[in-house]
C-alpha cells in the first residue's frame, strides 16, 4: 500500500494537453511533463534489494524476534492453565456431552451428559461462597467469547459463568455429575502444548504471518498509509490470537479473561476499521480535509472503545456492529470519492474488497441477530461464523500487498473464506427464518454457497483484480501488424510498441523514458508497468531505446499484475522473433533476386543481344532492342533494395510511352508528390506490373487513341488514375481472368484497392489507391 506521487490524468495520447479530471486551484501539469512518477517507477529497479540494507533489516529481525517471543510467551501461559482432559460438545438441548478423553476415570462416561460440577467440602469459589459449591452445567460454558452475544443479559451471564468455571478449574479436585446419576472425581491438569488443539495452532500461525507481513510492508516503504496497514495487521493478529484462545478444547479459561477478551476484541475491531478509513483517506490519493476526517474517525472509534472498557453499555453489541458497518460504508464512500478525483486502479480494487468485507459483515450481523431470538439458539454456529469472517478479513489484508503479484493461493483462500462466511450466515438465517433443522439448514446453505461460488467465481476474480487483456486472436493480429510496421520503419520501434501496449492494456497514461530497463516489471502498487524498448534485428546503434511507462490499466479499472509483466515479456520475445524472421526472409529474398537478376542478365540478356544482331529486318531488331531495355529495367529493379518514387515514376513513364508509341496511341502523363519516398522492391515490382497490365489491356482490347495517366502521392497515399477513350463499357460485367485478377491481387497485397468505372462519354477510368506506401523513416 505504498503511496506514490500522482498526476492529473490525460487521454494518454501523444502530445496531449494537460487535462485534470477535476479543476482545482493546485491542478498539476500533465504527467508527461511532470515525470516524477516515471522516475520513481524506473528507480524501483534496485529498490527491493537496497531497501533491506541497513536499519530496515536490523529492525525487521528485531520485530520478528519480538513477535515470535511474544507469541511463545502467550502459548506458554495458556499451556499452564488447568483444564479437564476431555472434549465436550453441546447435544442440542443445552447440555454438555462428553465426546472423548484420555482420563481413565472418564472413559466410561463417553456419550453421557454432564449435569453439574461440584467442589469438594472445604473449597470455595469466592470468599463469601459456601463450601462444596455446586455449579449446574450449562452449554454456555463452551462459548468463551462474549463479543458476539447479542443480548446484554446473556452477555453478563456468560461473563459470570466463565469466571466461575475458571475459578473451579483452579481447584485441586472436582466432582462431575452425569445424567446417569453417577459421579467422577477428577483433578484438573495443565493443558500443555498438545492440549491447545489444531485450530489453535492454525490461527496462531495465521496471526504470526499477518504480523510479519504488516512489519515488512511498514519497513519496506515507511509512509502513513503503510503505517496504518501495519496497525491493521497487528490488531487483526491480536483478534486471531484471542479467537485461537477461545477455540481451545474443553471449557473454562482464566478468571477475568472473558471480560478482557470482550474489551480487547472490541478495541481491535474499532481500531482496525479506523485505520482502514484513515489509510483510504491518504492512499492512493490524499483527499481534501483528510486530516480532520481522520481525526474525527479516530476520536469516535477510540472514544467508543474506551467507554466499553470502563463498563458495559446498553445494547453494546448492536452499537459495536452498527459503528463497524458505518465505518465500512464510509470506507467504500471514500474510495469512490478518491476514484472520481483520479481513476487510480488501487482505489477501485480496494473498494471492491471493501464491498466484499462489508457485505459479508452485514449478512453475518443480520444472521446472528435473527438467530439470537431463537430459544434454542445455535451459539456454536454463530461463534464459528464470526471466526470464519475474521479469517476472511485477514485473508483480504494479506491479499492487499500482493495484489499486483496476483498470488493465486491467497486469492483463492480469500474467496473460499468469503463463501464460507456466506454459508454460515445462510445457515443461521435458514434456522431463524424458516425454522429448519440444523442438518437441513447446513446442507441447504452449503449447496447455495457452492452454487454461488461455482457460478460467480470468474466474476469475483474480475471484480478483485479487473478483467483480462485482449483475446489471443486479437493479440496475434496486433502483433503481426506491429511487426510489419517495425520491419518497414525500425527507427520507430518505440512508437509501434506503444501502440501495441495501448491495445493490450488501454492505459490512461503512456510516457516514453530515455532510461533503459532490463525487463518488464510492475511498480507503484500495480498502477504502473515499465516496459523496455527492445533493440530488434536490423536496427542501427543510434536508434531509440529506453523504456515505456504505462499507468492505470483498462482506463484505471484494473491493476497491472505480474501476469501482465510476463505476458509483455512474451510479446516482446515474439516480436523479436517475428522481426528477426522477416529480416532473414527479406535478406534471403534479396540474395535470390540478385541471383535471378544476374542470371537473366548473363543468360537471357546475352541471347537476346545475339538475336538482335542477327535480326532479319529493322522491325524485329527494334522489337528485340525494346525487349532488352525492359529486361535491363527488370534486372536493375530486382537487384536494388529500394527505389525512389520519382525514379520509379520516370521509368514507368518511359516504359509506357514506348509501348503506346508502337500502337500510335498518345500518352498524357502527370506526376506529383508532396515528398519523395523510397519504395521497397515488393512495392516497386507490384506497381510496375499493375501499370503494365493496365496499359496492355488498353492496347489489346480498348482500341484507344488517347491515354491519361496521373500518379499522385499525397499524405502517405499513392493514387494512380488510368483513363482511356477506347470502346470498353460496363466494367462490372467483365470477367476477371489472369490479367484483371492479377491487378486486383497485386493491389490487395499492397494494402490498397482498385476500381473501374465508365466515363460519361466513352472509355474506362481505372483508379488504384494504395495507402501508407513506402518505407517510413
Amino acid at each position: 500500500m505504498s503511496m506514490q506521487p500522482s498526476g492529473s490524468i490525460t487521454d494518454g495520447g501523444e502530445g496531449a494537453a494537460a487535462a485534470p479530471l477535476m479543476p482545482a486551484p493546485d491542478a498539476r501539469q500533465d504527467s508527461t511533463l511532470d515525470s516524477r512518477w516515471v522516475d520513481q517507477a524506473l528507480l524501483q529497479r534496485n529498490a527491493s534489494a537496497a531497501r533491506w540494507m541497513g536499519w530496515r533489516l536490523r529492525m525487521l529481525v528485531v520485530l520478528a524476534l519480538l513477535g515470535s517471543v511474544g507469541m511463545f510467551a502467550v502459548l506458554r501461559v495458556l499451556s499452564t492453565l488447568p483444564h479437564l482432559d476431555a472434549q465436550w460438545r453441546t447435544n442440542g438441548a443445552s447440555g454438555i456431552e462428553l465426546v472423548a478423553t484420555d482420563d481413565v476415570r472418564l472413559r466410561t462416561k463417553i456419550g453421557r451428559v454432564l449435569q453439574a460440577v461440584e467442589l469438594p467440602n472445604g473449597q470455595r469459589l469466592e470468599a463469601n461462597a459456601p463450601s462444596g459449591q455446586r455449579l449446574e452445567a450449562d452449554a454456555a460454558w463452551l462459548q468463551r467469547s462474549p463479543r458476539w452475544i447479542v443480548s446484554d443479559t446473556e452477555r453478563r451471564h456468560q461473563l459470570q459463568l466463565q469466571d466461575q468455571i475458571g475459578r473451579a478449574l483452579a481447584q485441586p479436585m472436582l466432582k462431575l455429575y452425569f445424567d446417569d446419576r453417577s459421579t467422577v472425581d477428577v483433578a484438573p491438569q495443565p493443558r500443555g502444548f498438545s492440549g491447545l488443539g489444531a485450530v489453535f495452532w492454525l490461527l496462531c500461525g495465521l496471526a504470526l504471518v499477518l504480523y510479519l507481513i504488516g512489519v515488512v510492508v511498514a519497513l519496506a516503504s515507511p509512509s502513513l498509509a503503510n503505517g496504518m496497514y501495519a496497525l491493521m495487521a497487528m490488531c487483526q493478529s491480536g483478534n486471531l490470537l484471542l479467537i485461537a484462545t477461545e477455540s481451545m478444547w474443553g471449557f473454562g479459561v482464566a478468571p477475568g479473561f472473558a471480560r478482557l477478551d470482550l474489551v480487547l476484541r472490541t478495541l481491535c475491531d474499532l481500531v482496525t476499521m479506523a485505520a482502514v478509513l484513515h489509510a483510504c483517506l491518504v492512499h492512493p490519493l490524499r483527499l481534501p480535509h483528510a486530516r480532520w476526517l481522520a481525526t474525527a474517525t479516530w476520536a469516535l472509534a477510540l472514544g467508543f472503545g474506551l467507554r466499553t472498557a470502563l463498563g458495559p453499555l446498553p445494547g453494546q453489541w448492536w452499537a459495536t456492529q452498527g459503528l463497524l458497518i458505518v465505518q465500512g460504508l464510509a470506507v467504500v464512500g471514500v474510495l469512490s470519492w478518491s476514484y472520481r478525483r483520479e481513476p487510480h486502479p488501487v482505489s477501485l480494487v480496494l473498494r471492491r474488497l471493501g464491498l466484499a468485507a462489508n457485505g459479508t459483515l452485514i449478512l453475518l450481523t443480520l444472521a446472528v441477530a435473527l438467530i439470537s431470538r431463537q430459544a434454542m439458539a445455535p451459539h456454536t454456529v454463530a461463534t464459528i461464523g464470526s471466526m470464519i469472517w475474521y479469517v476472511f478479513f485477514t485473508s483480504l489484508l494479506l491479499l492487499v500487498p500482493f495484489m499486483s503479484r496476483s498470488q493465486h493461493v491467497m486469492r483463492e483462500f480469500a474467496m473460499l473464506a468469503g463463501i464460507s462466511t456466506v454459508a454460515t450466515s445462510l445457515d443461521l438465517l435458514f434456522v431463524a427464518v424458516f425454522a429448519l433443522g440444523q442438518f437441513a439448514s447446513l446442507t441447504l446453505s452449503l449447496f447455495v454457497s457452492l452454487a454461488l461460488y461455482a457460478g460467480a467465481r470468474q466474476w469475483l476474480i474480475n471484480q478483485i483484480l479487473g478483467s483480462g487483456v485482449l483475446t489471443a486472436e486479437r493479440m496475434f493480429e496486433s502483433l503481426y501488424r506491429v511487426a510489419r510496421e517495425i520491419e518497414a520503419a525500425p527507427r520507430k520501434t518505440g512508437d509501434q510498441l506503444t501502440k501495441l501496449l495501448r491495445e493490450l492494456f488501454e492505459p490512461l497514461e503512456v510516457v516514453r523514458a530515455p532510461r533503459p530497463v532490463s525487463r518488464t516489471r510492475v511498480a507503484s502498487d500495480g498502477s504502473t508497468l515499465v516496459v523496455p524498448v527492445p533493440r530488434l534485428p536490423g536496427a542501427a546503434e543510434e536508434d531509440e531505446a529506453g523504456a515505456i511507462v504505462l499507468r492505470y490499466a483498462r482506463r484505471g479499472r484494473r491493476l497491472f499484475t505480474s501476469e501482465d509483466a510476463r505476458l509483455t515479456d512474451r510479446v516482446l520475445e515474439q516480436l523479436r522473433r517475428a522481426v528477426a524472421y522477416d529480416h532473414a526472409v527479406e535478406q534471403g529474398r534479396s540474395e535470390e533476386r540478385a541471383r535471378i537478376a544476374q542470371d537473366l542478365h548473363d543468360d537471357i540478356g546475352a541471347r537476346l543481344l545475339t538475336l538482335m544482331y542477327k535480326a532479319q529486318n529493322p522491325e524485329m531488331e527494334e522489337y528485340l532492342r525494346h525487349t532488352l531495355q525492359d529486361l535491363k529495367t527488370l534486372t536493375r529493379g530486382l537487384a536494388k533494395s529500394s527505389h525512389r518514387l520519382s525514379h520509379a515514376a520516370a521509368e514507368w513513364k518511359a516504359d509506357i510511352t514506348q509501348r503506346l508509341m508502337l500502337t500510335h496511341c498518345e500518352l498524357e502523363w502527370s506526376f506529383s508528390a508532396d515528398r519523395d519516398i523510397p519504395l521497397t522492391v515488393v512495392q516497386w515490382s507490384g506497381m510496375t506490373r499493375v501499370l503494365r497490365e493496365l496499359v496492355n489491356n488498353i492496347i489489346t482490347h480498348a482500341q484507344a487513341n488517347h491515354v491519361e495517366i496521373a500518379c499522385v502521392y499525397e499524405r502517405g497515399r499513392l493514387t494512380l488514375t488510368v483513363i482511356d477513350d477506347g470502346i470498353g463499357r460496363q466494367p462490372e460485367a467483365w470477367s476477371h481472368g489472369l490479367g484483371l485478377g492479377g491487378v486486383r491481387k497485386r493491389v490487395k497485397l499492397l494494402g490498397g484497392e482498385v476500381r473501374w468505372r465508365e466515363r460519361s462519354a466513352h472509355g474506362i477510368a481505372c483508379e488504384v489507391k494504395v495507402p501508407l506506401l513506402g518505407v517510413r523513416a
